[in-house]
Formats: C-alpha cells, sequence, structure tokens
C-alpha cells in the first residue's frame, strides 16, 4: 500500500461514533460487505456512502471514532474506498482498529479548520504532512510509529503477520 494518498475531502464533525460507521442492524443480515458499507454514516449523513468515490479522505473533528469499538466501521471506510482519515483526535480503539485493518490515521491539530468539504489533499503517512492542494497550505501532523506504518504497508495486521510469519516460520525443536 501507498503511504502517499490524494483524494477528495468530506468533512465530519466531533464525535463521530462507530455505531454512525457500522450500524448495529446493518451487520450479519445475510447482507455481503458492500451491501454493510452502504449504511455507513446514514443515520447523520443520508447519502454519503453513495457518493464517496475510491481514494478519498475524511477530515473529521475530535473524537472521531468514539463509540463501540466496531471492527466494521473502518472497514466499511475500506470497502467504500476511503483512502485514509485526518481528525483534531480519535476514539483510542477506532484509531487502533483502523491501523489493524489497513485504514491510515493521522492525529493533525487544526485540520478541521484547514479544508473545506471538496478540497484535494494529498498526505503523506510517513512523513506526517498534509496539503491543502487547494490552498498549497501544509500541516504537520502527529507521526505515525514504525510499528503501524508497516502495518499500513502491508494491509493491515494479518497481511503484516502473515508475511512475518512467512518469512520467518517457526521452527519446532
Amino acid at each position: 500500500m501507498s503511504l502517499v494518498v490524494r483524494g477528495k475531502v468530506w468533512k465530519f464533525g466531533d464525535d463521530v461514533s462507530t455505531d454512525f460507521m457500522a450500524p448495529g442492524f446493518s451487520r450479519h443480515q445475510g447482507r455481503g460487505p458492500r451491501e454493510e458499507a452502504m449504511f455507513c454514516m446514514r443515520s447523520n449523513r443520508p447519502g454519503w456512502a453513495e457518493k464517496v468515490s475510491k481514494g478519498d479522505i475524511i477530515v473529521g473533528g475530535s473524537n472521531f471514532g468514539c463509540g463501540s469499538s466496531r471492527m466494521e466501521a473502518p472497514k466499511n471506510l475500506i470497502t467504500l474506498g476511503i483512502s485514509g482519515i485526518l481528525a483534531e483526535s480519535f476514539g483510542r480503539i477506532f484509531y487502533r482498529n483502523c491501523i489493524a485493518s489497513g485504514l491510515p490515521v493521522l492525529m493533525t491539530r487544526g485540520i478541521s479548520n484547514h479544508f473545506e468539504e471538496g478540497d484535494i489533499a494529498e498526505v503523506d503517512y510517513r512523513r506526517g504532512l498534509v496539503t491543502n492542494c487547494r490552498t498549497g497550505k501544509q500541516l504537520v501532523a502527529n507521526m505515525l510509529p514504525p510499528v503501524a506504518l508497516r502495518m499500513l504497508e502491508a494491509g493491515g495486521i494479518i497481511p503484516l503477520l502473515k508475511k512475518e510469519y512467512q518469512t520467518h516460520p517457526h521452527v519446532e525443536s
């Protein structure tokens, strides 16, 4: 996975819950991943899932991804084509679930005021640089730890572990 992405910005405010991204009623009803993802953000932004395009980027306020620990939340965003999330702060479990799923996230102070919806953002997750392509202004985000970068490059924790176990197989004594 590339750790430099460029995409259209969708803005959300503070306290966006994982319950909005993966509502309980949408899961495990015989729906496939794409069908489940179409319920993403429906309660706080009807019709949003139908408008998202591959490579789009979410800009959120503080506490983005608060709420229940739902692994389906980042998976729904990935299924819709979201290439990353920039926010003032994240719900801790959501933040970890995103990285484990291979969805890049960066905490960036002032990000909410840096973009208007529809702007194009370029994000270098390795260097922690966020550029508004309309204004040319750049912000420096909190850097991701090396282990998170390795997970993201591999596409998530499971692909990383598979790669590492294939490279260093367990040897029985």
